[in-house]
């Protein structure tokens, strides 16, 4: 899908909603990066076409997260998920998206080796989906990345702070909290906004230090285990609901549905077993 013909799709469906709805305006990078400062932009992970359309009455922006390797698929980490997971969940997600903010995940391995490389997989991103911009993990190592990227056309979302894709190096999901390391991701957020990206993810640092980050930087700081004074917020949406089983301390549950999900199905099946599903209102009568 072309982005004028999503652009053209979002139209289409903003013009067709209810008189007394009044419709969004779609988010675009320029609108996003002006909220610096200003309202907080509220931001969640979509895996999904029927969640992208939920999200998107609300949210400024939707993340095909790389998470939807453990959330969706099952796996330990985020280091499984390839090029083709995040295009066909990205996909699904511009297909429910109507006014939301769209940025995909490059996942690991298909940025690092060069700038050539990683501008190669995110045009292919950005042309088969159709979404506006892409995240990319790292710092003063990749701004060189993220300039080649965004001279070339393609809005950047930088992610510093805990790096799940590093998680082989730093030895699992390690929060950044002793004041040593400070410095570095102070240098690597600097560093991301120079070379051109237009909002940056501080992920699992200090309070203070999320603080500190978001004062100095001219673009949106997006928090998730950081600051209530970070520009914006961000939560994997089956935490937040209560649907994944493992809940990060930052996460705040607004919902259980997986206490609503195994009761629907215990119910389902016990009506199954007692046979009173289907009942007659379920079942079609034959025609004479």
């Amino acid at each position: 899908m072309s982005t004028q013909s999503t652009l053209s799709k979002k139209a289409a469906v903003a013009g067709a909603q209810a008189p007394d709805t009044p419709a969004r305006k779609p988010m675009t990078v320029p609108d996003f990066r002006a909220r610096k400062g200003q309202e907080p932009l509220v931001c969640l992970t979509a895996y999904t076409a029927h969640v992208a359309r939920i999200c998107d009455e609300t949210a400024d922006m939707l993340l095909v997260g790389d998470s939807l390797g453990m959330v969706i698929h099952g796996m330990p980490n985020t280091l499984g998920v390839t090029l083709e997971h995040m295009i066909m969940h990205g996909q699904a997600v511009m297909r429910g998206a109507q006014a939301a903010l769209v940025v995909v995940d490059l996942p690991f391995g298909s940025f690092e080796e060069s700038p050539e490389t990683a501008f190669r997989n995110a045009a292919r991103v950005v042309k088969e989906t159709g979404c506006t911009a892409v995240k990319l993990e790292g710092g003063r190592d990749m701004a060189p990345t993220i300039r080649h990227l965004t001279r070339r056309g393609i809005p950047v979302m930088a992610h510093v702070g805990l790096m799940p894709q590093q998680m082989n190096t730093a030895g699992g999901f390690r929060a950044v909290r002793a004041e040593d390391q400070w410095d570095d991701v102070i240098a690597d957020a600097k560093a991301v906004e120079e070379a051109g990206a237009f909002a940056v993810v501080i992920e699992g640092v200090a309070e203070p230090l999320a603080a500190k980050i978001t004062r100095s930087l001219t673009i949106p700081t997006i928090g998730i285990g950081a600051s209530a004074e970070c520009d914006g917020q961000i939560l994997v949406f089956e935490d937040m609901i209560g649907l994944f089983p493992r809940v990060p301390t930052f996460v705040k549950r607004y919902g259980n549905m997986e206490e609503m999900m195994r009761d629907g199905v215990t119910r389902y099946a016990e009506e199954v077993r007692a046979r009173r599903f289907p009942g007659s209102e379920h079942t079609y009568s034959a025609k004479k």
